[in-house]
């Protein structure tokens, strides 16, 4: 596992926003498409910002906290015909409580936890293997996410 930050989210040409993780103590960065009410929420946790009601990733977290658990990480775990996996791990007491999620809705859920995001290696590898995608779609992408300045990650806006 390597473990990862939220880099930014941003809108793809077709307005699609896309969260960015970046290697912490690396270059690597690997974007993931999302919905807008996704990205919404991330921005949210991110800003630490609390809604008038809360939002459903609010509220998963209020019942972690209920039930006595922390998001101790989560992790990016696949990558299977262009879909990402991700697991939420919770700790309560001491004991290790596994959910499969969307990444979206992991991260969403960490960035109000503050807890550690991680990519398995094999995400990162097959997102830059022959078979991932078109050679146009990669090797567009693969120029953007070279030339990101700190500047392309400003905060999503709807």
């Amino acid at each position: 596992m390597v473990e990862v930050n939220v880099a930014g989210l941003m809108l793809d040409s077709s307005n699609m926003p896309v969260v960015l993780l970046r290697e912490k103590n690396g270059e690597r960065v690997l974007p993931i498409w999302i919905g807008p009410m996704e990205a919404m929420a991330i921005q949210t946790g991110l800003e630490n910002t609390t809604p008038a009601r809360p939002m459903s990733h609010d509220l998963i977290c209020s019942v972690i906290r209920g039930m006595g658990g922390v998001v101790s990480s989560i992790e990016v775990n696949d990558l299977k015909d262009d879909t990402f996996f991700a697991l939420v791990h919770i700790d309560r007491g001491g004991e290790n409580i596994v959910i499969d999620s969307r990444p979206s809705d992991a991260i969403a859920i960490s960035v109000r936890f503050n807890s550690k995001i991680f990519v398995a290696v094999e995400v990162f590898d097959k997102m830059h293997s022959p078979d991932s995608g078109s050679k146009a779609e990669k090797d567009k992408w693969a120029e953007l996410l070279e030339n990101l300045g700190p500047e392309a990650f400003g905060k999503y806006k709807m």
